[in-house]
């Protein structure tokens, strides 16, 4: 993030960025940034779009060897191409001496880093990646964002948001922009106007359902299963979730045993490592036979749905009453 922060304060620009990673916010951040210092308002004659996995890159090259029009550069946009995953090498092949007066801008979720083409722009241009940020950026992110609001927010509090409505930054964005609405006459924000206001997120509901089970709460599962269900959640994508956070548990609980740290376990099962501790906590009320067998039992609801033998609502709350005694 730095060298394209100062790539957009110098007015240098590189012939190609590639803007990957899970943290979408920051992706299109960048991309809306680069793209009010390249192009001219209303510019459509250097300035082109290319979304999805359809693009020709013959057309592409063609684009790209065109003279810009009146402009210093012609600037081309390129989104969720797949061409860092595979059939990306002609292209590679043309990066590595563009047009001089083109620039190229990728935003991809994902990429394969061994692919020649990310290795073209990591040596002819920039390549950053975005993931999920830690908790002292966002924190600071929060207050940075509301204080440009006029609010004010205790740390506390923050943390108390992050929990509640997770880390990613889109969905950050909304809860803020909802916050400031809702208190509209005062300047401090609370838990309090949080947890008035505020969704939670339901892969944290699938945590606090797990808990719940861990703690032999039954009713209390259910009752977080049925307010999944009042807030249109599909059954199947609740148990789909139920069994990625067995699998995670597993996962870090078997990680730990091997004497791995809380950041080296966050990289290995793609969490941030502020948040690992909190499911070590959750791992250490199961042994691992017992995390096995639940995933065993995910597995076997789908299967009953699937064949008809159960309906999805009903697998579901058989699995909560079983799974994990």
């Amino acid at each position: 993030m730095k060298q394209l922060a100062e790539d957009i304060r110098q007015n240098n620009f590189k012939q190609v960025y590639l803007l990957f990673g899970e943290e979408r916010y920051l992706r299109r951040y960048y991309k809306d940034k680069l793209r009010t210092a390249l192009c001219a308002d209303g510019d459509t004659m250097n300035t082109h779009f290319f979304d999805g996995k359809d693009i020709s890159v013959g057309a592409l090259i063609d684009l790209a060897e065109t003279m810009p029009f009146l402009a210093e550069h012609r600037v081309i946009f390129i989104n969720e191409s797949g061409l860092f995953r595979s059939g990306g090498e002609k292209l590679a092949e043309y990066l590595a001496a563009p047009n001089e007066s083109t620039v190229f801008i990728f935003t991809e979720s994902e990429v394969d880093k061994r692919s020649k083409l990310y290795k073209t722009v990591q040596s002819k241009g920039h390549a950053a990646e975005f993931v999920t940020q830690d908790e002292n950026y966002l924190m600071r992110w929060i207050a940075g964002a509301l204080a440009r609001d006029g609010k004010k927010i205790k740390e506390s509090t923050v943390r108390f948001l992050i929990a509640k409505a997770g880390t990613d930054m889109d969905n950050l964005q909304s809860e803020l922009e909802k916050l400031v609405s809702y208190c509209m006459d005062r300047e401090v924000i609370t838990e309090e106007d949080i947890e008035a206001i505020c969704t939670t997120r339901i892969n944290n509901q699938i945590f606090d359902m797990v808990s719940a089970i861990a703690e032999r709460q039954q009713k209390k599962a259910l009752e977080l299963y049925y307010d999944l269900l009042a807030l249109k959640e599909p059954p199947m994508r609740i148990l789909s979730l139920i069994a990625r956070q067995c699998n995670l548990l597993l996962q870090a609980k078997e990680l730990k045993s091997k004497g791995y740290d809380n950041k080296t376990i966050g990289s290995k099962i793609s969490l941030p490592p502020f948040i690992v501790q909190k499911y070590l906590n959750q791992a250490s009320r199961f042994k691992v036979s017992v995390l096995k067998a639940a995933l065993r039992q995910c597995v076997e609801a789908e299967e009953a749905v699937k064949q008809g033998r159960l309906s999805d609502r009903m697998s579901i709350e058989i699995l909560i009453l079983t799974v994990l005694q």
